[in-house]
Order: C-alpha cells, then structure tokens, then sequence
C-alpha cells in the first residue's frame, strides 16, 4: 500500500515552461497551478533560460510547495534538435548563464528567416505576429509563431501549425545549430544539477539512433530520462521505462505544460512512475520536503475527520 508522503510516489512534476521562453503564464502563475493541481514536488524548466526560477520559487515557497529550480537545453545531436533538462542547478553559476546565452543567440536571426518563409506560403506578418505572444523576445521561437498563425484561423491547433508549417520539409521551418549534448550536460553538471533526457519518445529517431543518443547522454553524464511525459504515450511509458533500467538511468516525470488550452497535460495530472524504476528525486532535500509536508497534511485532515 501507499502512504502518502512516502518519497517514491511524489506528485513530483519536473518539466515545466513559462512565459520566459514558450509558455504562456508568468513563473509565479505557474507556481500557482501546480500546487493548486496537487503538485508536490515542482521544477520550472524554461527553454535555455533561468531568469524566471527566482519568481517562481517565491511563489512556491509563499505556498508551502518543494521547489526545484530548473532549465531546459536545446542540443543539436544526430541531425536532431533533443532537449535536456536539468534540475537542482545554481542558476546564478557563470558557465551555465554563459552557455545559456551562447545557445540562445541566433534566435531572433532564425525567427525572422521563418517569417520570411512564412510570408512565401501566403502567410504574412508572421514575425511581427509571433513577437506579440513573446514574454522574452530573446526567446522567440516556433511555438510563438504557432501561436499567432492559430489566432489567424489557417490552422486549429498549435499541433496542427508544427504539422504543416513549423516542422522539418514544412515551410517556416529553419534548422538551427544549438548546444552539443556534452556541453549542456556539462553546464547542468557544473552549476551543481542533475540532467535528465526529456521526452525521448518525441524524437524522429530509430531504435539504432534512440539507442545511441541514450548511451551518449549516459556517457557525457546524464543520471536520469523522462519516463512518465506529457509528450509519451502509455505505451512509451513502458517502453522508457524499459531504456531506464537498461542504461542505469533514474526516472523522471513532467508534464512539459505550457498553457491551459494547448498543452497536453495538465500540471500534476500524469500517472505514477512504474514501481520498478528509481526516481530521480529520491535522494532530494527538496522531495524529503515534499513527503514531510505530505504526511503532515495526511494527519491534519485525520485529526480533523
């Protein structure tokens, strides 16, 4: 049986996004969700950006909810944009600032070639358009454009944008050279973090590649891969579930939320990590702070039954 606050079972969601990269909620707002969702264990993972974590680990705190500050790096690797996120990181540590800064230039270059781009498929506008969906123009990016091309009415859905316009062979896409994946495992492992291989489930990568790319995150010192995603399926839960104990890898879990109306997930609404697996938080000062406040409220609410 379960307890609650026992540490291997946390409502811990660590994949997250605000509008200091792509998402749509100020970071305090975020905050503000997840707990208000149930989360226990919260991390805030913008896009090659931490200029949000302090907002929103005040709000955490003003709520009684165990914080964990971090990022998310774009790393170009097999042709492939992949995504690794770390956790536990010192936000203030230079050489990770200064690799943020480095992954991050050349994104308002890419953003105007894609409207260029965009405006040849008969879509006009589209760099201004993005920029008024913008918390950080530094940040511009593909889902800002999505965005915009939605409130036009072309498409649905931000899904459907990346579908026919935003993804690789589409018109508006741009390839961008980003982090090598040992560069921002070292960056996470340097300012203190642990890095985690987001959402491999989303990756255009055969079983040969998916395979590599996990031994080489491994090898460069990644310690943990998310299993339970908002971007996996079930079946992918089981099938990373699998990859976790194969490489040796802990198991994470994150909603990848980026706004109420287009993410997959809600914030804290994922199922459990597979008894099997070790999560990635077990050792955590912050998830021992987690289950302490899980039991305490247990026996707040017997005492007053």
């Amino acid at each position: 049986m379960t307890l609650p606050g026992d540490p291997l079972r946390l409502n811990a969601d660590l994949h997250a996004h605000s509008r200091v990269s792509d998402g749509v909620l100020a970071p305090a707002e975020v905050a503000r969700r997840a707990h208000a969702h149930g989360v226990q264990l919260f991390a805030l993972t913008d896009h090659d950006e931490v200029d949000g974590l302090a907002e929103a680990g005040t709000a955490a705190a003003a709520l009684g909810l165990a914080f964990v500050p971090g990022v998310e790096i774009s790393v170009s690797w097999g042709g492939e944009t992949i995504h690794v996120v770390g956790l536990r990181i010192d936000p203030g540590h230079r050489p990770l600032r200064e690799g943020l800064a480095r992954t991050r230039g050349g994104r308002d270059a890419r953003a105007r070639e894609m409207g260029e781009d965009l405006a040849r498929a008969g879509i006009a506008g589209a760099y201004d358009g993005a920029l008024r969906f913008v918390g950080n123009p530094a940040m511009v990016g593909r889902t800002h454009f999505a965005r915009y091309i939605v409130e036009l009415g072309v498409c649905r859905d931000v899904a459907e944008v990346f579908r026919h316009y935003l993804s690789e062979g589409k018109p508006g896409f741009v390839a961008h050279r980003w982090a090598s994946l040992a560069d921002a495992v070292g960056w996470i492992r340097s300012a203190g973090g642990v890095a985690v291989l987001a959402h491999p489930g989303r990756y255009r990568l055969d079983e040969t590649a998916l395979w590599a790319l996990v031994a080489a995150f491994r090898d460069a010192g990644g310690e943990g891969i998310e299993v339970v995603s908002g971007s996996h399926t079930r079946d992918q839960y089981r099938r990373f579930a699998q990859v976790a104990r194969e490489f040796g890898l802990r198991a994470s879990r994150g909603s990848d939320f980026h706004a109420p109306d287009e993410s997959r997930a809600e914030l804290g609404s994922l199922p459990p990590l597979p008894d099997t697996l070790v999560p990635v938080w077990l050792d955590w000062p912050e998830a021992a702070l987690a289950a302490s406040r899980a039991r305490a409220a247990r026996a707040d609410a017997v005492a007053r039954a």
